[in-house]
């Protein structure tokens, strides 16, 4: 089997590497720690295909260390353990697991004693938020870097390595489709050489037409299609609802990714019609949680026909999102002293406090907002 295209020409050193420069520019932390050889346990936070993997070996070339890379969707402790036995002849050993959020409590609880003891290095990549996925635990252990999308002058950097004969206008379209994911746009490039010889955009259209390409988990389907399915909620179609459900979960998305979504559809669209809905939300996020695929698809389809039929009302959404406007507009107001903390001897004396009644009808907003309704 060939070697891909994308790990062909990976960098193997920190000035080879593009984009990132938040992090690995002059002076940047990534930077500064792979330079003078720091080492601790990080997590990579960010988009796919933006160097998350090629930066966490650039570190480990960068240590001399034993590099030791694992996958959360198929490792386990057994994995993990073969990598604490293994001899690395003093060396220290960075273990960079990719797609840490899938790694579920007990075995994230399993990595903490040999982090906190340096017996490992973790170097850990994820594309969803480490602070709902990661335990806080090994989360206060790690310090997060953010990823991001590779810009458009990155993206036409990385393909014009690949040596790889192409069009500007050929080139142009690459770009745009991959959508800052510089391993999708040369997957992309090198099965449409495989195919026609040729990079046009057409043969490349052609080429794009494989499932897996087609829903990249951070590409334009992937949005089409959550947003296909909070619309059909919205409307009250639980079978549109549950289709595009299908076809996310068939496609390989994180249900937990759905089940997040729907916890906040419950609070944005249904809010004060139901509030029930919030905690049915919250429990099919704990089933996906529990249970994980493929069983837990159908907790997902129950929520969505549910919340699909519950009555709609966004008002408290939209109160949230008016008072949030007026907070940027008039930033911190002054509250009224009736409703401010006593806390001191003084604060009393500046009248905190005073004429405080528990259940008052009296407007308590500050007094440039007085008879403000957020709330309608």
């Amino acid at each position: 089997m060939s070697e891909p295209l994308a790990s062909k020409i990976r960098p193997r050193k920190l000035s080879d590497f593009i984009g990132q420069e938040h992090l690995v520019g002059s002076d940047k932390p990534l930077r500064i720690a792979i330079e003078k050889k720091h080492l601790f346990s990080f997590i990579l936070w960010g988009p796919p295909g933006v160097g998350k993997t090629t930066l966490a070996r650039i570190y480990a070339d960068s240590l001399e260390a034993k590099f030791y890379e694992l996958s959360a969707v198929s490792a386990g402790k057994d994995d993990v353990r073969s990598i604490l036995n293994d001899d690395s002849n003093g060396k220290p050993k960075v273990f960079f697991l990719d797609e840490i959020h899938r790694f579920n409590k007990a075995q994230q609880d399993y990595l903490l004693p040999f982090v906190e003891t340096g017996k490992l290095t973790l170097v850990g990549a994820t594309t969803e938020n480490p602070s709902f996925e990661v335990i806080p635990a090994l989360l206060s252990r790690c310090r997060v870097f953010v990823l991001e999308a590779l810009s458009d002058l990155d993206m036409t950097e990385i393909l014009r390595r690949s040596k790889i004969k192409i069009s500007k206008d050929a080139l142009e379209w690459l770009v745009a489709m991959a959508n800052g994911d510089a391993r999708q746009a040369l997957s992309l490039l090198e099965n449409t050489n495989e195919l026609y010889g040729t990079i046009t955009i057409e043969n490349l259209k052609n080429a794009l037409q494989s499932k897996f390409l087609r829903y990249d988990k951070k590409g334009e389907e992937h949005y089409n299609t959550i947003s296909a399915f909070i619309k059909s909620m919205r409307a009250g179609q639980p079978d549109a609802a549950i289709y595009y459900l299908a076809r996310m979960l068939d496609s390989g998305e994180d249900p937990k990714f759905v089940a997040r979504r729907m916890v906040i559809f419950a609070s944005e669209d249904i809010g004060l019609a139901q509030p029930t809905a919030l905690v049915v939300a919250n429990d099919v996020f704990r089933a996906v949680e529990t249970i994980g695929m493929p069983e837990c698809r159908i907790n997902l389809a129950h929520g969505a026909a549910y919340l699909s039929l519950c009555k709609k009302d966004r008002r408290a959404y939209d109160a949230m999102e008016e008072a949030v406007a007026d907070v940027k507009k008039f930033g911190n107001l002054p509250v009224p002293l009736k409703i401010r903390n006593p806390v001191t001897k003084l604060m009393k004396e500046l009248n905190y406090g005073k004429g405080y009644e528990k259940y008052t009808k009296e407007d308590l907003l500050p007094e440039k907002l007085k008879k403000k309704k957020y709330l309608k």
